[in-house]
């Protein structure tokens, strides 16, 4: 039996860093039909929970239950409940930090790394828990969890990480089948591919006869009496490898849910702004109902025409980073408001990007022929619902949209801006801390702005886009920068980029997205739209601090980053870490004394980073242009031999770092933060916003009062 090395990684984190999504200004100045569609929306945002829960572990929702459950029991007075399970006051704290902690990953797995994480309190507590209040004992006997659920898996340690089911991991987008392997995985990927059929709304499972069900998210259990998206067959013969077997479409997935979900956005559609959001809702709830992802990109052709709402949205099935394949997309939902203010800078940026992506180290081959303008705006979230929310979105996610019609970047400035007192910053010297704490904040908002607009933003991929024709000249391919060669990969019909790269694209686009954001805020022309300087080059200005703390913030990120590498199964758990670790070995590699990671201990208790600011526009800047071109080009061409082999050798994990660096690093770890979100009540027509304290009792509140 395999056992599991420092159970206590896993801790839920005492206490949490609990922060307030605080929104009431920019939520008071809405009209009431505005507040009237915000509502309805989050309200269907919230109404997914489930869904996410059910995509996160087989326990969690038994788990949620048994939570909101325990708060019913006490009505929110835990000292009660503590006294009745005769429990001490230390093993209740325990409990509601890991139930915090669980509310706001929406799940027992982080989000954010998506590694299990287990209760400091004993099963004894927990059990003590559920004997008082026999509500929440019910829920988790209903929900077929044993107490045991909560723990560690020490017999099965590869089920503490999320990953494919044949490498031992835990993947409920792959339900009851624990002998689907990676390759039937990407077969079936293939295979509905050919046949026009998305993958998003989706989950796979196999049956115990060796066949396949395609479970599909919809609020009706049948197709519509028209067919679904591939036609009005149910029952499909797979081909190639997987020849004489079957791929059923089972509609019906989360049917409760959907149903409730569609039901409140045609609630919304009754006070949308104009026909474009009306039709926008139209085309959600008939997504939602019957499971169309057709009906869902028509919904975003109209999201992104829908230019500047005060009440912006989005919803649906979106982010494909906890799917192992990456191809199949966890349940989100966004409701902002517009900082009028804020988004005047990014409008400047989006004005000034014709002009900035020249600059960036490709040439127009690999550009796409016009640069589409999208709306960019920064917003003040009311409700994002999924397993973490995010500093910045760039969307949608299908490529065809972006290349024809757009896209849309949107900064949520009450999260960028959410702080706890007495953060702290390991690895930063003491040195550098004034400059960091003074700049980070606007470093932040500077990187995000650049990363989602001129780095997802960016980039044209070469297809034949459907039998014999090309969106380049394919007599006269364009000759790599990286090679020097004409280029002789590209994208063949219904092939995408995420189902050519698989389970690394995810990872790979977002370190792309990071380098161009590395490489442009060296421009003092874009940090003067910041309003940092006058865009003369300055590396000791204010300007130049900014860019300084901005590569300091990167290389912080890619020493924290081996937190979420596995040593087990050798595994990267997040998407974004991954991409800040090779950034840092970028800039490690880059020579010439740019980055140290400087210590004299061995125990490494004393590691800091140095970075030589004056170097930062001369070896920094020529480092990162130089492996982003790399990235980029091999993105454009399909070329995946040559990106794969490249993302390994930079993402690789030596001993140095994973039997030195990393315990210290796990050592010195602050908690991530968990937000604790407002509420809408609609009475007699009119809205009304709830905030909740930024405490334990103040998350469960929240989402009990959530009644999802």
């Amino acid at each position: 039996m395999h056992e599991i090395d420092n159970i206590s990684q896993y801790f839920a984190d005492t206490p949490p860093t609990i922060v307030s999504l605080a929104v009431k200004p920019h939520f008071e100045a809405l009209t009431n039909e505005q507040k009237l569609y915000a509502h309805n929306v989050s309200r269907a945002a919230f109404l997914g929970t489930r869904i996410v829960l059910r995509q996160v572990s087989p326990e969690s929702e038994a788990i949620f239950g048994f939570i909101i459950a325990l708060y019913q029991s006490c009505h929110g007075n835990w000292s009660d409940l503590q006294k009745a399970a005769a429990i001490d006051e230390q093993a209740l704290k325990d409990f509601l930090s890991y139930a915090t902690q669980f509310l706001g990953n929406s799940g027992n797995y982080k989000g954010f790394g998506d590694s299990k994480f287990i209760p400091r309190c004993s099963p004894e507590t927990i059990e003590a828990l559920a004997s008082a209040a026999p509500k929440a004992k019910e829920v988790l006997e209903k929900g077929n969890t044993p107490i045991a659920a909560f723990y560690a898996t020490t017999d099965e340690p590869a089920k503490m990480h999320l990953g494919f089911p044949d490498k031992g991991h835990l993947s409920t987008y792959y339900p009851d089948s624990p002998d689907i392997t990676q390759d039937e995985i990407e077969l079936i990927s293939d295979f509905m591919a050919e046949k026009k059929l998305l993958p998003e709304n989706t989950r796979l499972k196999k049956t115990k006869d060796g066949n396949f069900q395609l479970l599909i998210a919809s609020g009706l259990a049948k197709p519509p009496p028209e067919g679904g998206d591939a036609g009005p067959e149910t029952v499909l013969d797979l081909n190639g490898k997987l020849s004489g077997k079957k791929l059923e479409l089972v509609y019906g997935d989360y049917i409760e849910e959907m149903a409730k979900i569609a039901l409140h956005i045609k609630k919304a559609g009754l006070n949308a702004a104009n026909d474009r959001q009306k039709q926008m809702m139209d085309e959600y709830a008939k997504s939602f109902g019957n499971g169309s992802l057709n009906a869902f990109k028509e919904s975003q052709k109209l999201w992104v025409k829908d230019i500047g709402p005060m009440v912006e949205t989005n919803i649906g099935f979106i982010e494909t980073y906890r799917d192992p394949a990456n191809v199949r997309a966890e349940w989100e939902g966004l409701v902002a408001m517009v900082n009028k203010e804020r988004t005047q800078a990014f409008q400047m940026l989006v004005d000034a990007a014709p002009s900035m992506i020249p600059k960036l180290p490709w040439s127009r081959d690999f550009e796409k022929d016009k640069f589409q303008a999208p709306d960019f705006t920064s917003l003040e979230v009311l409700t994002f619902n999924g397993s973490g929310i995010p500093a910045g979105i760039n969307i949608p996610n299908y490529n065809d949209i972006r290349q024809e019609i757009g896209f849309k970047n949107v900064s949520l400035g009450n999260v960028l801006s959410a702080k706890a007192p007495n953060e702290p910053i390991p690895f930063i010297h003491p040195r550098d801390l004034d400059v960091y704490q003074a700049n980070r904040d606007q470093a932040f908002e500077v990187q995000v702005g650049i990363h989602e607009l001129l780095g997802h933003g960016t980039g044209k991929l070469l297809q034949e886009t459907e039998p014999g024709k090309f969106n380049f000249d394919e007599s006269n391919p364009p000759i790599s920068p990286v090679t020097n060669k004409p280029t002789t990969t590209y994208y063949k019909p219904g092939q995408t980029w995420s189902s050519v790269f698989g389970g690394f694209s995810a990872s790979y686009e977002e370190c792309r997205a990071e380098c161009v954001a590395m490489a442009l805020s060296c421009d003092f022309d874009i940090l003067k739209i910041f309003g940092f300087g006058d865009g003369g080059v300055d590396i000791n200005s204010k300007a130049g601090d900014v860019l300084y703390t901005s590569y300091l913030s990167m290389a912080r990120a890619g020493v924290a980053a081996v937190e979420f590498w596995d040593p087990k199964s050798r595994k990267w758990g997040q998407a974004h870490m991954q991409a800040r670790f090779s950034i840092l070995k970028t800039f490690l590699d880059a020579g010439e004394g740019f980055t140290v990671l400087d210590y004299t201990r061995d125990d490494l208790s004393d590691l800091s980073i140095k970075l030589d600011k004056d170097k930062i526009l001369t070896i920094g800047r020529k480092a990162v242009e130089d492996y982003l071109q790399k990235l980029h080009v091999y993105k454009c061409t399909a070329d995946y031999e040559a990106g794969k082999k490249l993302y390994d050798e930079m993402t690789h994990v030596d001993d140095w770092w994973a039997t030195k660096l990393r315990p210290e690093v796990i050592r010195r770890k602050a908690p991530r933060k968990v937000f604790v979100q407002a509420n809408t009540i609609e009475r007699n027509g009119k809205v009304e916003l709830k905030e909740y304290e930024p405490t334990c009792e103040g998350m469960i509140q929240s989402w009990a009062e959530r009644e999802v």
